[in-house]
Order: structure tokens, then sequence, then C-alpha cells
């Protein structure tokens, strides 16, 4: 899982990354729904938010296994 973890940290070092994941954050972290979302919209948007999630974990833990 290591190697792993540090592909994610390099992949989104840098501006370019750090633009990529900041948008990732918008269309799914910081989005929110209306109170007429049906239960599909809310279960694929939580899928989003967790994949999203999983990918931030991946990044801290190459940075702090690597040092980046």
């Amino acid at each position: 899982m290591e190697k792993t973890e540090h592909a994610f940290a390099k992949t989104f070092a840098g501006p370019f990354g750090e633009m990529v994941l900041s948008h990732l954050r918008k269309i799914t972290i910081e989005r929110t729904l209306g109170p007429n979302a049906t239960d599909a919209e809310l279960r694929t948007i939580e899928g989003q938010r967790a994949l999203v999630h999983v990918i931030e974990t991946l990044i801290l833990r190459g940075r702090k296994n690597v040092g980046i």
C-alpha cells in the first residue's frame, strides 16, 4: 500500500494536482443537494464523497511517509 500512497502523493503534488483535487472537492464534498434530492442522487453523491476522501487520505499518507 505504501507504493500506492506514494503514487497518490506524487500525482497530486504541485499546482495542477492541487487544482484537480480542489475541483474534486468542490463537485463532491462541498456540494449540497436540495430537499428534493432523490435517494439515488444522495447515494451517488455520498459514493463520490467517499472516493474523494479515500484519495485525500492516500495523499496524506503518501506525503507523511515520503516527506512530500
